[in-house]
């Protein structure tokens, strides 16, 4: 019986204490055919010989530089389906712990159907251990990619049923090789955040679908790299989204996003961060706002449609 390859790639840039759960919680996985590679996303706290010394088992791919999110992950992606010829990659990041079924879960689905591109699992709180971070995501009509389903309720078998997302989060995500030949990797556009938001949007006009397997288990850290609430995070969070909408959505879409955007995650959010005393994620929610229309005026995207009513 073919068992087909699947190369789990964990991103790490400056976390390599974090790699204590990830590493030897997938090396753990009875999957009877994987390989383990840690990209070493330009590091200067010594990952690479961390992970040698600790876990042979494993491989390391070292940039020397960081390539951010989408670059590193890139790095990673054409190693294993091009030098390993892997029939899948799984993505995820370097603070989880997997369950032992993981990889065997997200396999079992994706194998059911070939139009299925990607596939997820539960994603719980690393510190609430039955309490849910994301079961994929819902549609919303003006965000497109919505809230997360199922997002900090407790796990009471709710989320059973094998079934179709719109979208899905990339904390772990197994991806199959015909969507990384047809639509291609991640566009470092995205360096950091909705960076799977446009990747799914590109294979969804392929034809492919992403799925929720409930067998398929991790426990998440969450945002330990970049910061929950940093100003890093700011930035990309009110730039990314309005560019993966700006690519996908009509001229009217994105007006509709715009606007509702502009005055409730920018405006509003940046007025709240304030009063916090949170003046550099205040600042940043605006300069990347102000980001994503620069980058739309220099690639020529824009038209009076996208701002105006006409």
């Amino acid at each position: 019986m073919n068992v087909p390859k699947v190369i789990i790639l964990i991103l790490s840039y400056n976390g390599k204490s974090l790699l204590d759960d990830a590493v030897p919680s997938y090396l753990s996985n009875d999957y009877p055919n994987f390989d383990v590679v840690v990209i070493d996303n330009g590091s200067t706290d010594g990952t690479k010989d961390y992970v040698n010394g600790k876990w042979p088992q494993a491989d390391v791919l070292r940039t020397e530089k960081n390539l951010g999110y989408s670059g590193g992950f890139n790095f990673g992606l054409d190693h294993a389906f091009k030098a390993l010829k892997a029939d899948y990659v799984l993505i995820t990041n370097n603070d989880v712990k997997a369950d032992t079924q993981v990889v065997s879960a997200l396999v079992s689905v994706a194998r059911a159907d070939e139009r299925i591109g990607f596939v997820t699992g539960k994603v719980y709180y690393y510190d609430q251990p039955d309490t849910l971070q994301t079961v994929g995501k819902h549609e919303d009509a003006i965000r497109w990619n919505g809230e997360h389903i199922g997002g900090r309720t407790r796990d009471e078998g709710q989320f059973e049923e094998v079934s179709e997302r719109i979208f899905i989060d990339d904390i772990f995500m197994l991806v199959r090789r015909e969507v990384y030949e047809k639509a291609g990797d991640y566009d470092t556009t995205f360096r950091f955040q909705a960076e799977e938001f446009d990747w799914q949007a590109r294979a969804k006009k392929l034809g492919f679908k992403a799925y929720y397997t409930p067998h398929a288990k991790i426990w998440h850290k969450e945002s330990m790299t970049i910061g929950k609430n940093s100003a890093f995070k700011a930035y990309y969070d009110a730039r990314n989204p309005m560019l993966v909408i700006l690519k996908h959505q009509s001229p009217d879409y994105f007006r509709r996003y715009f606007w509702s955007h502009f005055k409730r995650g920018v405006f509003r959010a940046s007025l709240v961060q304030a009063k916090q005393r949170n003046p550099s994620v205040s600042l940043k929610l605006w300069q990347g706002f102000f980001s994503g229309i620069l980058w739309g005026i220099k690639n020529r995207s824009f038209t009076m449609k996208h701002f105006i009513k006409v």
